[in-house]
């Protein structure tokens, strides 16, 4: 069974008189412990997907089903609990807050979540062992390199411990260097059984992923 389907989906955009389409049929299955890439260029419906994946924004026509819940139909407060656990975002921004080090970012999505402080504590430093900066907690963003904001982010993505870890150019504020580095640690956390889909205009990055999912006018092709 899919983790994730989408059954003709459409996103309709109005501007005035202007329709715009960013999606316009859109049917995708992915499987639990898939690693695949959305690739598209510029306009193509790429970060459209993406959202709709996360839970960030709902569909005009047709149905999206995330671990057999119709997310579609579903009202805020169900999107808001899928989203908290059973997804994790990866921005190329990092969104890293700068008055907070990293054990505190990583800890974030269990301060929403309710957890209690100790039980915080020891599923970000076990996050953050998982993605190589245990020497670094303390640390602040800006005393960090790009490479390793990313990685924050990636712990911080991974403290709820959910299923689909969704990435929007993650590599896209690195060098090719770290880029490579993050690429590796998005190809360990599937083996070890997450469902990552990644949002990329490059095509060396899309090619890391087992599975390639092309865009074009809000169409895959």
């Amino acid at each position: 069974m899919s983790l994730i389907e989408l059954r003709d989906v459409r996103k309709i955009y109005r501007i005035g008189d202007i329709e715009i389409r960013a999606l316009d049929g859109v049917s995708l299955e992915i499987h639990e412990g898939e690693y695949i890439a959305i690739i598209g260029p510029s306009g193509s419906g790429k970060s459209t997907l993406m959202h709709v994946l996360g839970c960030l924004d709902r569909v005009t026509e047709g149905h999206v089903r995330i671990d057999d819940v119709d997310v579609s139909r579903a009202g805020s407060d169900r999107l808001a609990r899928t989203r908290n656990e059973k997804i994790g975002f990866v921005f190329q921004s990092f969104n890293l807050l700068p008055r907070l080090n990293v054990l505190e970012n990583v800890e974030l999505p269990l301060v929403y979540s309710g957890i209690g402080k100790s039980e915080r504590r020891r599923r970000a430093l076990e996050a953050v062992a998982a993605v190589g900066l245990s020497d670094r907690t303390g640390n602040r963003p800006n005393q960090l390199s790009g490479g390793q904001c990313q990685r924050v982010a990636i712990a911080r993505a991974l403290v709820n411990r959910p299923r689909i870890i969704l990435a929007d150019e993650p590599t896209g504020a690195l060098d090719s260097r770290t880029g490579r580095a993050i690429m590796d640690l998005f190809r360990e956390l599937s083996q070890r059984g997450h469902t990552v889909a990644l949002v990329t205009h490059d095509a060396n990055v899309a090619s890391e992923a087992a599975r390639q999912i092309v865009l074009r006018d809000g169409k895959i092709v």
